[in-house]
């Protein structure tokens, strides 16, 4: 047995194939199974860019007789293994030899298995090796027009192995490196140079996509959002990471299985890395690039803006109005929502539980028409289009609903659960259903301002969360909007991380309109942040507070009995 220098203990990110050192193994055994059968010999070759290092071969005393079978088609017999070495000692002997290296194995599961149990057995920890298997590469590379199966002997012949493999544990680790050799050059020619690329590798990924694997040679392994651009410059897909250069490099991978990003690839010509001081910094960051170039590739978050707000009107007879913006001087409100669908059924489950109108007439207390419509009629509506309420008896209903969507939404609640009851007593379940998707509608959407409106109205706020290093996190919000944030390292007095970030951070102006001073999917995730446990309020300008029979209560105690998201 010959010996070598030391070798690298560990691999990093994109290791050059000739700087990998590769330690080639095979075993004999006296059969299958590594539980109930033993090693009866170890042979190992140790390489390094191209060039042998080493070699390690020992017989292995089983301590159980050698089936007859075994013994004729090895050639091993019980006499050569009498005075070698137990597994235990031998195992530990090739594991030095191996110290370091990626081990490679042809069926390397059942090599390494073999390994393992009798490490096991000698109470003895296994390294954690990287393990590389010719047969699963050879699947990948090997055309089935050229060769019929991905056998030792198959391959060695392919490749022109100058040695034959003949079930010797020596013989057949040589011939496996030459097979190893001969798969790293083909792979070669398709742009595979380092490690990772190889134990990553598989014929599913299209060469165009894995030659473009340089773009994120260079980028940072931390937080941030990356955007892939085509050669003119422009977006094509923002993504967000905890690594960005790790995350980058997947998409040249199998992991990325995504047809669309494959096509994004092919265009992209370079990746811009936007390093965050936080991972909430990144997220936002992302929401925004998202919202300001709508990258073609990105499928959610691409119009951010177009949602749909429900307002009371400013008029004698207020009614409930479905626009896509709110208004300066609109003092109740409700959103955003999503689709005009789902700001629809709000406004639905709304009028059944408070009688507001419903026409889209404008009236002056002078108003009058002809006769009442129908749904006065069936007492829905007071009426006031026909003389039926004055404007100080109808603003008591508008009251009402004005208390649903700012303070107190339990009454609509408990109106339209009591709905539902009835509905489904009367076995009518489909209308049933419909007053749910309704009631969801309605407290998902007023949740939403109730939430929001606070926040949008404080100044600042100064909040922390621990990290998983020991630091802080440090976010300041202004009127609801992410004004900057830092990090303060473990130890670290936080509090003039604390100051130099109130001093940096970005001037928010307070806004007239919901959506001025952010974005509302961006006021919603510093929501979600800031109520996340262990998250702490280190100052605050302003209240920042939510009624106490809020939509926020009544969503999370319904989430569970209807299957909502709470």
């Amino acid at each position: 047995m010959t010996t070598t220098a030391p070798i690298q203990d560990t691999l990093g990110l994109g290791t050059d194939l000739h700087e990998v050192t590769f330690v080639v193994v095979d075993l004999e055994t006296t059969g299958g199974s590594p539980r109930e059968c033993g090693i009866t010999e170890i042979g190992a070759v140790k390489v390094r860019g191209g060039e042998v290092l080493g070699e390690l071969q020992t017989f292995v005393n089983p301590g159980e007789p050698i089936p007859p079978f075994i013994q004729s088609l090895t050639g091993i017999t019980d006499a050569m293994v009498r005075d070698a070495p137990r597994p235990a000692s031998a195992v530990a002997a090739f594991l030095e030899f191996a110290a370091g290296a990626v081990l490679v194995a042809h069926n390397a599961r059942f090599d390494i298995s073999f390994l393992k149990a009798a490490c096991a057995a000698a109470d003895i920890p296994w390294p954690r090796h990287e393990v590389l298997d010719t047969v699963h590469l050879a699947r990948q590379v090997m055309r089935r027009d050229e060769v019929r199966n991905h056998k030792l002997s198959t391959l060695a012949q392919v490749f022109g192995a100058g040695t034959t493999p003949d079930h010797r544990a020596l013989h057949d680790a040589r011939a496996t490196v030459d097979v190893l050799h001969g798969l790293i050059g083909r792979l070669g020619s398709l742009g595979v140079t380092t490690y990772e690329e190889l134990a990553s590798y598989t014929s599913r990924v299209a060469p165009e996509v894995r030659r473009k694997r340089h773009l994120a040679r260079d980028l940072p392994s931390t937080p941030g959002v990356y955007v892939f651009k085509d050669g003119q410059g422009r977006a094509l897909y923002v993504g967000v990471s905890v690594d960005i250069r790790s995350r980058v490099s997947s998409y040249f991978t199998a992991s990325e299985q995504r047809s669309r990003m494959a096509e994004m690839v092919r265009i992209a010509e370079s990746v811009t890395p936007i390093p965050c001081a936080t991972t909430l910094e990144a997220r936002v960051r992302e929401l925004r690039l998202i919202a300001a170039t709508r990258p073609r590739y990105n499928r959610r978050s691409r119009n951010p803006e177009k949602v749909w707000w429900v307002r009371l009107t400013d008029e004698p007879f207020p009614r409930l109005s479905v626009v896509k913006q709110v208004h300066a001087g609109d003092e109740t409100w409700m959103g955003p929502f999503g689709s005009r669908g789902s700001a629809d059924e709000a406004v639905r489950a709304l009028h059944d539980v408070v009688p507001l109108r419903q026409c889209l007439t404008r009236l002056s207390p002078r108003t009058r028409q002809g006769s009442a419509c129908v749904l006065a009629e069936m007492g829905r509506c007071a009426a006031p289009c026909v003389g039926g309420v004055d404007v100080e008896t109808y603003g008591a209903t508008v009251a009402t609903a004005r208390a649903v969507l700012a303070a107190d939404t339990r009454p609509a609640v408990s109106g339209l659960r009591a709905r539902m009851s009835e509905l489904s007593e009367q076995e009518r379940y489909e209308d049933a259903r419909a007053v749910r998707d309704r009631l969801a509608a309605l407290v998902r959407g007023v949740a939403r301002s109730q939430r929001a409106q606070p926040l949008l109205r404080t100044p600042e706020i100064v909040a922390a969360h621990r990290t998983t290093l020991g630091g802080w996190d440090l976010v300041c919000i202004r009127h609801g909007r992410l004004a900057g944030s830092t990090s303060a390292p473990r130890g670290a007095d936080p509090m003039p991380y604390v100051d130099a970030l109130r001093a940096s951070a970005e001037v928010v102006a307070a806004p007239s309109v919901p959506g001025e001073s952010a974005l509302p999917d961006e006021t919603e995730m510093l929501l979600r942040w800031l109520e996340e446990p262990g998250t702490r309020i280190v100052d605050i300008d302003g209240t920042w507070t939510c009624p106490v029979g809020g939509a926020a209560s009544a969503q999370s105690e319904l989430a569970p009995a209807l299957g909502w998201a709470s």
